[in-house]
């Protein structure tokens, strides 16, 4: 039985314990989408096209990646589908080569970013892939020795949220109709 106060020892200092998120790598984004609609009434699912990413890292290098995502609510968790469709090394093709799809991280959202990625860096867990959306800071932290996956930590960023709440809303009660929709619905990009 584990002793409380070597647990608070070890677990990472400010995270809420309360992943939002679940993403995956596939290879066709919109096909994806279709299978998570079909399988399991998920939706809709809105496509993010236009990506700007800043102050990109991979493994502390400078470096340049492109990609779309999708996401869509599934009760309390979001579902994030990513395709990258360069071969730069990322995060991302860490885990997947072209041509393989797969479960990919968890996410957080974070009050206090520097002190919980330094809370995972003391647990010998490097950072993969760190750059900015916007004003938000983000992350992949590589977890995936230990737990085969990586966890992503987001900086607590009120538009983010509010994004994402507004892809929450559209899944309550959602009739199937436009399953597929664009940021652009949002107001984004």
């Amino acid at each position: 039985m584990l002793d409380i106060d070597v647990l608070k020892a070890i677990l990472p200092k400010n995270r809420a314990n309360h992943f939002f998120q679940a993403a995956w790598i596939v290879n066709d984004l919109r096909e994806a989408a279709e299978r998570w609609i079909k399988t399991f009434g998920v939706g809709p699912f809105f496509v993010f096209d236009e990506i700007t990413l800043e102050d990109l890292t991979y493994r502390g290098q400078p470096a340049e990646m492109e990609f779309a995502a999708a996401l869509a609510q599934a009760g309390d968790l979001q579902i994030e589908l990513i395709q990258q469709s360069c071969d730069n090394p990322s995060a991302y093709r860490d885990l997947f080569a072209r041509g393989k799809e797969g479960f990919h991280h968890l996410a957080v959202f974070s009050d206090d970013y520097d002190a919980e990625i330094a809370s995972y860096r003391e647990q010998g867990f490097e950072v993969a892939t760190a750059g900015r959306a916007g004003p938000m800071r983000y992350c992949y932290v590589d977890t995936s020795p230990v737990m085969g996956f990586m966890i992503e930590i987001l900086e607590k960023n009120d538009p983010f949220i509010q994004a994402f709440g507004q892809v929450a809303e559209a899944s309550k009660g959602w009739d199937g109709s436009k399953p597929i929709r664009s940021q652009r619905d949002l107001g984004l990009g």
